[in-house]
Order: structure tokens, then sequence, then C-alpha cells
């Protein structure tokens, strides 16, 4: 096991804006850190919450494989390519920004915040053509299990990345033991508990907790309460 990584939550970035509170797991806009600016092809990890009606203005972006989680409420996207749709709890949303996309995300709420994660893995291929990608999954399906979300294979089920990545959630019950196998040797896993508390590679990990590591074996997942987790494999390496 090397190149273990332990990020707590109140070590991340944090930033108050009135309408969006955003805390960074790695190095973005005013937060900068020397020591958390990635995790091999993983970029970037904001845990954000909108307040209703408000968002992001449309903006660029290019070779950036770009993954949008809703953990709570609804978001609002639309892009230069004439998409207009709403991200939801339970979906997942991918945009290969590629050659170059614009884009504005807002809150599709006028009365309740929406709480999201949104995710940047570098891509493999550069300069692609912009793509949009998004789906619904049953919670039901990741109960003692992980269940992939996003991945370079979609026979896998999740949706496509231009990368050599996986993201699965899985919903492990108190008590209750599981594990995640890497799907490429070689890769890490940036490990993130959206809620609960759980021991990996003897590491307790509580609410909005993570830990990165490259594996030569399974790595065992220990519930202590309910918990949610987001597993991210990616290449160690960049292209």
């Amino acid at each position: 096991m090397t190149n273990l990584i332990l990020h707590k939550s109140n070590s991340r970035g944090h930033a108050n804006h009135g309408w969006l509170n955003a805390h960074h797991s790695f190095s973005f806009a005013n937060y900068q850190h020397p020591d958390r600016v990635h995790f091999g092809a993983l970029r970037v990890l904001n845990d954000d919450i909108v307040a209703p009606g408000m968002g992001f203005g449309a903006h660029p972006h290019d070779n950036m494989e770009i993954v949008t989680i809703p953990l709570r409420g609804a978001l609002e996207h639309k892009d230069s390519t004439g998409r207009n749709e709403v991200i939801r709890t339970n979906d997942v949303q991918i945009m290969s920004a590629g050659s170059g996309i614009r884009h504005s995300e807002y809150n599709a709420s006028k009365s309740e915040d929406v709480n999201l994660l949104q995710i940047w893995v570098f891509p493999k291929q550069r300069n692609i053509e912009p793509r949009y990608e998004q789906k619904t999954f049953n919670p039901a399906d990741r109960i003692n299990k992980f269940q992939t979300v996003v991945s370079p294979i979609t026979a896998e089920g999740g949706v496509w990345i231009n990368q050599d990545a996986w993201f699965s959630l899985a919903q492990i019950e108190a008590g209750q033991s599981i594990q995640y196998d890497l799907h490429k040797a070689g890769n890490g896993v940036y490990f993130f508990v959206i809620d609960g508390s759980v021991e990996i590679e003897e590491q307790q990990l509580d609410k909005r907790d993570a830990l990165g590591l490259t594996p030569d074996a399974p790595i065992a997942l220990k519930a202590k309460t309910g918990t949610t987790v987001l597993a991210i494999e990616v290449p160690m390496q960049l292209n």
C-alpha cells in the first residue's frame, strides 16, 4: 500500500459567498494548497451548497471531464450545445469539455438549496468533441456493494468518461463490510465519505473525510454507522 493520504473534512478549503457555500478538497479558485493540487488524474472535488434560484453563470471549460452528483435538491444545466437539463438526487451527469464548451448551472428550486459534488478529472484524449451524458441510478443497487456510476466501458452501466477512471457509490449498513477492487492495475482510489462513519485501512473516516491510496490488494471498508461513500478510481500518472 503506497501513497496513502488522509484529508479530514475540516482541513478542506472553504469559501462562503452567501449564495454559494463551497468546500474544496483540492486547490481551486482562491484556495491554493501546494500539497493538494491533484490526486493522480483527479483534479477537483468541490462540495457546493447553492442557495435557491442562484448559480454559476455561463463560463467556459476545455479538456476536462466534469462530473456532477447532486446529493440534495436539483440543479439546472444549460450549455453551448443547446442542452437544457435538470439534474436531481440519484442522477449523475458528465460533461466532456473537450475542445471547448460553455455552460451554466443554477439551483432549479426557488425555495430549497441544492448540495452537489462537482468533480474534475484530467482527460485521456484531448480536444475531443464536447459531449454530455446524464443517467439516473437506483440507490437500492448500491446497498452493501459498490454501484458503478462512471466508467470508460459503457457496458458497465455508468456514464462514459474519457479516462481510465471509475466512480462507484456504496451505501453500507452499520456493522457491514464490503471491499473495493481496482478496475485497472496501477490506478489509485480516492474514497470520499458522503455521510456516516467507516474504517478503511485502519483509518477512521467520518462525514466528508477522504482517503486516497494506491492499493496492491482489495480494500476493505467496514461501516461503523450507516455510511454512504464515493470511490473515485483514477490513473496516478498524467499523460
